[in-house]
């Protein structure tokens, strides 16, 4: 496998409303029987930490990531409503080229809120929330310019946000909670429009990504115990319809990094070649073994 690719720095144009139509379709053609073939592997050659979400842009890619300095400490019984303490940390929102070299990395956040999630960029700003690193607790949603790197606040949230996605036809602002057990969606300057219980219970939603007309793309991973009393972490990719929150499809994704991590463990961006469906995820912390990769599999188009 190669660590720089020809494929891997070869960028389309910003995709239309009809290239995301066709990654919907391409994926929605898939199922757990698809073969996936691992392309390229992109080393990160500087402390990622814990990354969350990507939004590919151009010539650039986004990756958050949360760099915790005092782990969250779990409470004997609850405390002000919380099961466990903040913890400290520093947001991260790391600007690479298709390299993996790292041309800046903005610092994001506030106080205890840390943890920057799941991305998604709207062909003008790159969306990002940040939360406390514990359920039930706060997330400010901000907007960062891909071009001068300028960062605004949006709105704030009384719980976790996880992820957010932009719906490019509406304007709406999409996003999941502490596990995605609740599907969120407000106005850009955060009135909530809705909060929906998660009908899937297969899948913890880490990164989620705009793909088509009223659609999101997740990915994520739910862990479970072995018959040894080991954990397995099952991995997934889900298409749903941002009106309803309806699962549109879904299947399993049973590859795994280096580390052993499920491949959709982190950061998730799917995308069409004029032959290929492709996926891009990092499932591997900057403290693993082999660090952090961008990890890049494909399948031939229907």
């Amino acid at each position: 496998m190669n660590e720089r690719s020809e494929f891997a720095i070869q960028r389309f144009p910003w995709p239309s409303e009809s290239d995301h139509l066709v990654s919907a379709r391409a994926f929605e053609a898939t199922t757990r029987s698809t073969a996936w073939t691992q392309v390229a592997r992109i080393p990160l050659r500087f402390p990622t930490y814990h990354p969350q979400g990507f939004a590919l842009v151009g010539d650039l890619i986004f990756l958050s990531s949360v760099e915790v300095t005092e782990a969250p400490v779990r409470y004997p019984q609850p405390v002000d409503g919380y099961d466990r303490s903040p913890g400290k940390g520093i947001g991260h929102l790391f600007v690479l080229d298709w390299q993996g070299k790292l041309l800046k990395d903005i610092r994001i956040g506030e106080g205890t809120a840390y943890h920057p999630g799941g991305i998604d960029y709207d062909g003008q700003n790159v969306w990002i929330p940040v939360a406390e690193y514990r359920p039930n607790s706060r997330a400010i949603v901000y907007t960062v310019d891909p071009k001068t790197y300028r960062v605004t606040e949006r709105f704030r949230v009384k719980d976790h946000v996880g992820g957010v996605v932009r719906d490019r036809t509406t304007g709406k602002v999409h996003g999941v909670s502490w596990g995605s057990r609740t599907l969120y969606n407000w106005t850009t300057t955060g009135r909530q429009l809705q909060s929906t219980p998660n009908e899937s219970h297969l899948l913890d939603y880490q990164d989620c990504d705009y793909v088509s007309r009223g659609k999101q793309l997740c990915g994520g991973v739910t862990g479970l115990p072995t018959a040894t009393g080991g954990t397995y972490d099952l991995g997934g990719l889900a298409l749903l319809d941002l009106r309803t929150n309806r699962i549109l499809h879904e299947i399993p994704f049973p590859y795994f990094s280096p580390a052993g991590h499920n491949a959709t463990r982190n950061p998730v961006a799917l995308e069409t070649t004029p032959t290929k469906l492709r996926l891009y995820t990092a499932p591997d912390d900057g403290e693993d073994p082999t660090g952090t990769e961008i990890q890049v599999y494909e399948s031939p188009l229907s």
